[in-house]
């Protein structure tokens, strides 16, 4: 107030004009009590000080209300007053009661309202524009292409017909006044009818006040009735607007919690790669040590030669032990004939359910589509419901439609995308079951050529590091089960989020508690992983000392030809047992297919019971965040499969080489003529 006060007088002093005593002591006076509102009313103010004042309010931005109510402005001082505002950015309240303003003040007034950008509140009450019919309708105009102002006092402005007709011109196209108030005019009859049809037609009107006007009581009715319904369509929609705010709020937090859960899974399982790609090493290196230490066993293998010449006797036993072993095998692959019967007949139980839930599917979806056509029946209804009321609802009944309309096409877009995603699925689960059936066409042969290199080890002295081969390829079978549990869960995490997701437009209470139980899950997955990594480890040491043991046994190979018959016995049985670990992956791979089909119908279900109109768009946008995070897992899932496939051609490798070093070494040409 202080730095306008000095601003005043500078100008005053610059324009060689007399500063007003009266307006100097007012400013004197508020400035101590209101810092942001000028209050200048009841002084009559010059011309010359109004255009002081217009140059020093083009340029402030202190004050946000200025009060100039009975202040006997001039055609001229009002003009050059009103002229300052054109350009001002902070004053928001505007109070001109009572100062007569004539045809230039209306004119004026009309090209502040259109160039003016903050002026919230306008009074112009006692001032007699409806008089100059013509300056009317030009501050009319700058009322229609004003988009900021919301309340409006006209009050005794000696408005008639022909002014209303120019207010409701421009009401028709004006969407940002929502008070106003036109008490004691000559509007009548006709100017209440035109307001009528104008108000028809403007939907952000929410208060208006025509007392004293001559114009019938049924035409007040429905004007009074038009801005209810504009006051209740406008709590609706600042209702919805904080709802979706702080629905958006709630959904931008999920999104937050679940790109961190995202990057922790992600990052255990690159955490888990380095362990694997440490334990390989370590693996690399004691492979290593073995053939050092195989090279060294050679040596006292041939030193042993002559020794087994001596054992004719004891290797004629060993022929007859392996008659056995050959009926024993005959008896193994019997046995597993019948579990690929066993096989073979559950895997046509589970094309069976698939084509029982399939057909559940589909009748789901004529559920649906009856449903559809109830509603499309509802709506038709409504419509003839509608075409019965007033005449006054018929711009509701149109948005009623077009309401509809956009429905109807994002039903439409909802089943393309459920069809799409059907699709997308069976093409998945087609692909699941072709590489399904290659690994076990590929475990098939696997254990052929298991069988065959048992039959050719059965009189070879170098039995123990096969053994040691058989217990590096446990633990990359128990390291690759563990890999399929870390995708398998990963699935469930994706099926999980995708549910709360969708829960969360309906109950956000029950998402973030499902939030809160998917943390815990993803805890103990991180440490059922960080046990079964040291469980590895374990094993690890197991086999450290198991090599150690190894050594020792070199110099008691005479004892170890007696027991070689208890370990074969033994060797079969881990086979069957490996065999059986690995038919009950495949089930519990079946299974979990069999419940992510099952969630994927859920899901369907509740995406069409759940999706609302308000929503759709959302929930799209979260489909497609859905999709990347899919795409994402699949290419981390091609890279697994990459590093098995390796791991695969590394064992195929080091097993061929074995059986070579076998086959070449001494041992092994002995052996060959007795089989």
């Amino acid at each position: 107030m202080e730095d306008f006060r000095r601003t005043y007088l500078r100008l005053c002093k610059e324009g060689s004009v007399e500063p007003q005593d009266s307006v100097v002591a007012q400013l004197q006076e508020s400035r101590a009590t209101h810092g942001s509102r000028l209050d200048l009313s009841g002084q009559s103010l010059s011309a010359d000080t109004c255009a002081m004042l217009a140059t020093a309010l083009q340029k402030d931005t202190v004050f946000t209300e200025v009060l100039l109510s009975d202040c006997m402005l001039s055609e001229e001082g009002a003009k050059v007053l009103l002229s300052g505002l054109f350009d001002n950015t902070t004053v928001k309240v505007l109070d001109l009661k009572g100062n007569n303003l004539r045809s230039t003040g209306a004119e004026v007034l009309g090209k502040l309202l259109a160039r003016n950008k903050t002026l919230h509140r306008l009074v112009l009450e006692w001032n007699a524009l409806g008089v100059w019919e013509e300056a009317f309708s030009l501050f009319c105009g700058g009322l229609c292409s004003n988009s900021v102002l919301t309340q409006l006092d006209l009050r005794n402005n000696q408005i008639n017909h022909h002014g209303a007709a120019e207010l409701a011109l421009a009401l028709k196209r004006n969407t940002a006044v929502q008070e106003l108030d036109l008490r004691w005019n000559n509007i009548g009859l006709l100017g209440g009818r035109t307001l009528l049809e104008a108000l028809q037609k403007n939907k952000s009107i929410m208060q208006l006040e025509m007392a004293g006007n001559n114009i019938p009581s049924d035409t007040l009715k429905a004007l009074e009735q038009i801005t209810g319904h504009n006051s209740d369509r406008q709590s609706t929609l600042r209702d919805s607007r904080s709802r979706t705010q702080v629905l958006s709020k709630e959904i931008q937090s999920l999104k937050e919690e679940k790109g961190r859960q995202f990057l922790g899974l992600m990052e255990t399982i690159d955490r888990q790669r380095e362990e694997m790609g440490r334990s390989n090493g370590s693996t690399s290196i004691q492979i290593g040590q073995l053939q050092e230490a195989l090279n060294e066993r050679k040596s006292a293998v041939n030193s042993l030669t002559a020794k087994l010449q001596m054992t004719e006797a004891a290797l004629a036993l060993s022929e007859q032990k392996n008659h056995n072993m050959g009926e024993l095998l005959t008896r193994l692959k019997s046995e597993k004939e019948q579990q690929r019967e066993q096989q073979s007949r559950v895997t046509k139980k589970e094309q069976e359910d698939s084509a029982l839930r399939e057909g559940k599917l589909l009748r789901e979806i004529q559920n649906l589509t009856e449903t559809n056509s109830q509603l499309k029946n509802k709506v038709e209804e409504l419509e003839r419901r509608c075409k019965s009321q007033q005449q006054q609802i018929f711009e509701l009944k149109q948005e009623l439609t077009n309401s509809t309309a956009e429905l109807k096409l994002q039903l439409a877009q909802a089943e393309d995308r459920l069809e799409i995603e059907k699709r997308r699925s069976k093409q998945a689960l087609q692909d699941m079951d072709i590489l399904r059936q290659k690994e076990v066409e590929h475990v098939n042969r696997h254990l052929e050529d298991s069988e065959r290199a048992l039959q050719e080890r059965i009189l070879k002295l170098e039995g123990q590091r096969i053994q040691l081969e058989e217990e590096l390829s446990k633990a990359r079978a128990a390291c690759v089960t563990e890999r399929t549990q870390a995708e398998e869960e990963l699935g469930k995490v994706r099926a999980q989020v995708r549910l709360e997701e969708q829960e969360h437009v309906s109950t956000l209470g029950e998402k973030l508690r499902s939030v809160r139980s998917l943390q815990q899950e993803a805890q103990l997955h991180c440490s059922q992983q960080k046990q079964t990594i040291s469980e590895l480890q374990a094993k690890n040491s197991q086999q450290i000392m198991e090599i150690n043991g190894l050594r020792r046994r070199t110099e008691e190979l005479q004892q170890e030809l007696s027991s070689k018959d208890q370990e074969k016995v033994a060797e079969v049985g881990r086979v069957r047992v490996e065999l059986q670990e690995q038919i009950g992956h495949l089930h519990a791979e079946r299974t979990a297919q069999g419940g992510l089909k099952e969630k994927i119908s859920a899901l369907e279900r509740e995406n069409k019971g759940a999706l609302g109109s308000n929503h759709r768009e959302v929930l799209l946008d979260k489909e497609s965040e859905m999709s990347s995070m899919l795409e994402k897992l699949r290419l981390k899932e091609a890279e697994i499969q990459r590093m098995r496939e390796d791991e695969a051609h590394r064992a195929s490798y080091l097993q061929s080489a074995i059986l070579t070093y076998v086959q070449g070494s001494p041992l092994g040409h002995y052996s060959s003529p007795k089989k």
